[in-house]
């Protein structure tokens, strides 16, 4: 197992995220890049934008990356042996043409229905991210402050599934921190983290998978926020509790 350094656990503990941390190669992410450009040229920007939730169960390059041992071993370190994948969702932020599309201040657990609210994403960057193509931003420690009220986004190009948002005149841009990632680089972030990201204004795609965690011992008691059942998979250790139907693997592990 790959050893997280005690002063990455508090820093996860105390901020509700941790960034760059090295996870893919260039030839293994130019790869797993090359098989999302060839499925996004089969169906399109409009619903790889963010359409692609849990393609994990279809493609295998999805699964290879959302259950690589190193981002397994590194969800352990922070979240325990016991480890569920809840689902992944590319978010691909295409450079701006008419609508500037961004990603309102939100939490994560706020969409999911889950009991205990508690989860943990790993955002993997197929493409580099930074400031220039709209990269995440956290406002650190936010996570420790509880769930916050959200409302509808008035703003035109929202890409949150409901339209959610923290009021922008709660939040301040000025604790604002930019995960600027290099491709086959990561973060994780706290489901309680509140976070956003702004528009491309470059003339790249800033694609990203992420995928959510969670212990076994958490259950989904509302539907999600798209209107759905999670279909969890175990990756490392065991299942105690049964809260959701066993799923199988639908590729073998690395």
């Amino acid at each position: 197992m790959l050893k997280m350094g005690s002063n990455q656990k508090k820093t996860y503990r105390e901020q509700g995220f941790l960034n760059g941390i090295d996870l893919f190669s260039d030839d293994e992410i130019s790869g797993y890049r090359k098989q999302f450009d060839a499925l996004e040229a089969r169906l399109g920007r409009e619903t790889c934008q963010i359409g692609l939730v849990n393609s994990h169960f279809e493609e295998r390059f999805v699964w290879d990356m959302a259950t690589d041992p190193g981002l397994l071993d590194q969800m352990q370190e922070l979240m325990g042996e016991d480890l569920m994948v809840l689902g992944t969702h590319f978010f691909c932020k295409y450079p701006v043409e008419s609508t500037e599309h961004f990603v309102a201040w939100h939490q994560d657990v706020t969409y999911w229905g889950l009991e205990p609210p508690e989860a943990h994403t790993a955002w993997i960057a197929v493409d580099d991210s930074n400031l220039e193509n709209g990269c995440m931003r956290v406002i650190p420690g936010s996570h420790m402050q509880g769930l916050a009220e959200h409302s509808k986004s008035e703003s035109e190009g929202n890409l949150l599934s409901i339209n959610q948002e923290i009021p922008e005149e709660e939040m301040n841009d000025d604790e604002a921190f930019d995960l600027c990632l290099k491709a086959g680089q990561i973060s994780i972030h706290d489901g309680h983290l509140v976070h956003s990201s702004l528009p491309n204004h470059s003339q790249r795609r800033r694609c990203g998978l992420t995928v959510r965690f969670v212990k076994p011992e958490v259950r989904q008691t509302e539907l999600n926020s798209q209107k759905g059942h999670w279909n969890p998979v175990l990756v490392r250790g065991k299942d105690a509790y049964g809260h959701f139907p066993l799923k199988e693997h639908p590729f073998p592990l690395k």
